[in-house]
């Protein structure tokens, strides 16, 4: 039990496999149907039928800093600026705040480092010894409009530089025209190109048009061999939310029923505020189970959500908040 703060919640200890994938099975794919009425009923209720307070809330907020992918994704990206994310992922909650609360001990750091190609080379060395994984954003990213040979080539590129997470993106006309043997030979290649190196999906959920096709999407993509299936790349009009959530949670449910293979989810995007992280988690323990809970299986694609976390983890330990800009990476 650490000081000011309840335990956090502990996790199975599971063999993470990667996902070899499957056969495409169009039948399965096309007998899908999601209730959008029941989905967005279950994902109302849910902030009142579920809640964290003080101590125990404190050790939530601990818990999706260790599940989080410090990301910056801009043209304006510097060696300086990634260096900079690199030691807050390494050290994500200030030296006096970890003192306070009396987690030294947990040698807290987030769960990867996410930036484009270009800087995954800087991200590798500035986390050299530090255990935390480089995530490169490929595959033409955020449209996922380059051709499929230059898409492959990137993430090539990316692992040969040190990656060892690859987020890539869906074609999204694969899904709006139901070309699903497409997204899966797609997805194939993908899963391919990155050898060694874990694969995270992005279905860009927000452009899919209906709820059916985001657990379409997600099943396919598994199918195809993803490790990670994640809703957005953060630059769509509408991005992470619970009721895309909780679909793409119950296709991995349902996938793991089937396979006995753990895939892992990703919400990204519009995620900003410490209490709607929150939301995140119980959703994801409730569907899923403990053994999610952990970095392996289950990240935050929100770098912004850090400076906030922070701030209420501090007036958890003083009962006053510092000023916003206090905690911004930038």
């Amino acid at each position: 039990m650490t000081k000011g703060v309840s335990k956090i919640p502990e996790v199975s200890s599971v063999e993470q496999k990667r996902n070899a994938g499957l056969d495409l099975d169009l039948e399965i794919i096309r007998s899908l149907r999601v209730n959008r009425s029941a989905v967005e009923r279950r994902c109302s209720t849910l902030a009142g039928r579920r809640t964290v307070k003080k101590h125990h809330q404190a050790a939530w907020l601990l818990k999706a800093v260790s599940c989080m992918d410090l990301t910056t994704l801009s043209g304006d990206d510097t060696p300086a600026r990634v260096r900079h994310l690199c030691a807050k992922a390494k050290q994500p909650i200030s030296p006096a705040l970890e003192e306070g609360l009396g987690i030294k001990s947990l040698a807290l750091t987030t769960g990867a480092v996410c930036v484009y190609h270009e800087m995954v080379a800087t991200a590798v060395e500035a986390l050299e010894g530090s255990g935390i994984p480089v995530a490169a954003v490929s595959t033409g990213f955020p449209a996922g409009l380059s051709s499929q040979r230059l898409k492959v080539m990137e993430i090539q590129d990316s692992v040969a530089a040190g990656a060892q997470e690859i987020d890539i993106v869906i074609s999204r006309r694969h899904v709006l025209t139901g070309d699903w043997n497409s997204l899966y030979n797609e997805m194939r290649d993908y899963r391919e190109a990155c050898g060694d190196a874990h694969v995270k999906a992005i279905l860009a959920t927000g452009e899919l048009g209906t709820l059916s096709n985001v657990a379409r999407a997600s099943w396919v993509c598994m199918m195809a061999g993803a490790d990670f299936i994640k809703t957005s790349t953060g630059k769509e009009g509408v991005n992470a939310t619970l009721p895309f959530t909780l679909v793409m949670l119950r296709a991995i449910r349902d996938f793991y029923a089937q396979t006995g293979v753990r895939i892992g989810y990703k919400p990204a995007g519009g995620i900003s505020k410490a209490k709607d992280c929150l939301s995140y988690l119980i959703l994801l323990r409730e569907e899923l189970g403990n053994d999610w809970l952990n970095p392996d299986l289950f990240r935050f694609g929100a770098s912004s959500l850090l400076g906030d976390i922070e701030r209420q983890l501090e007036h958890h330990h003083t009962g006053s908040y510092s000023a916003a800009n206090r905690h911004a990476l930038a």
